[in-house]
């Protein structure tokens, strides 16, 4: 069995992070599939192993959950982690990172134990978001403007503006466009768009019509060229194909 729950973030946090989680797996030894979803998360496991980072998603990838376990989590919005992570997004991209090595070990232990020190999981949300907004006042780092601006027109499009029609709305050049996104978000503005799409296509199939079984349809709905390209997508982040998800 698995609870899973998520919180809204701290008011002066809600421009960075979509929202802090946890989830409790109790029972049987079993294995799930996470799928990519644009964003990066901290997790705090009560199993000893240390805290990690988990960059952006490239792919989907499948997660072992050996024994009972309690998660808490923060879920950062697109562009935004760098600011507490204090390093460039790109080197994360499909990566799971110490705490330890970004924040520090002495920082990344105290938070942990006081993590698992607490009573309930309010608790340690509170906690972790203490932690956050010190860390977003201490660091001085202004958001990166050309990144944020791109995620919000990627995703107001769900997907579907061209990368080259983004780089002259936004007045630079395609590749200076691809390196600063990179660096500031984790991904190619190009896959960031695809992840985009691929979701929204998931999320109507997940509806209780769910589009009758009509792929041509979702495929023109979503922003794809043809039935095959959705079905490409799907293979590529879900491992799968639109009629299996």
């Amino acid at each position: 069995m698995t609870a899973y729950r998520e919180y809204p973030p701290h008011p002066a946090l809600a421009a960075h992070v979509a929202c802090l989680w946890t989830m409790q797996v109790a029972g049987a030894p079993h294995t799930h599939r996470v799928l990519p979803d644009n964003c990066v998360d901290i997790l705090w496991q009560d199993t000893g192993t240390p805290a990690f980072a988990v960059g952006m998603m490239s792919a989907s990838v499948l997660v072992p959950a050996a024994r009972p376990m309690r998660t808490v989590a923060v879920r950062f919005k697109p562009g935004a982690a760098g600011l507490f992570l204090g390093a460039p997004l790109h080197g994360l991209t499909d990566v799971r990172a110490d705490l330890a090595h970004l924040w520090g070990r002495p920082s990344a232990d105290r938070l942990d134990d006081a993590l698992w020190d607490a009573a309930d999981d309010g608790q340690r949300i509170a906690l972790i978001q203490r932690v956050l907004l010190r860390r977003l006042r201490e660091s001085g780092v202004t958001p990166p403007a050309l990144g944020l601006r791109a995620v919000a027109a990627i995703e107001a499009s769900h997907g579907a503006l061209r990368v080259e029609a983004l780089a002259d709305a936004l007045h630079v050049s395609r590749q200076h466009l691809a390196l600063q996104f990179r660096q500031q978000v984790g991904l190619s503005p190009k896959l960031f768009a695809r992840i985009c799409r691929f979701r929204r296509a998931l999320a109507l199939l997940r509806e209780p019509a769910g589009h009758g079984g009509d792929l041509a349809a979702l495929a023109a709905e979503c922003g794809y060229f043809d039935q095959s390209h959705l079905i490409r997508d799907f293979h590529d982040f879900a491992d799968g194909t639109p009629g299996g998800r």
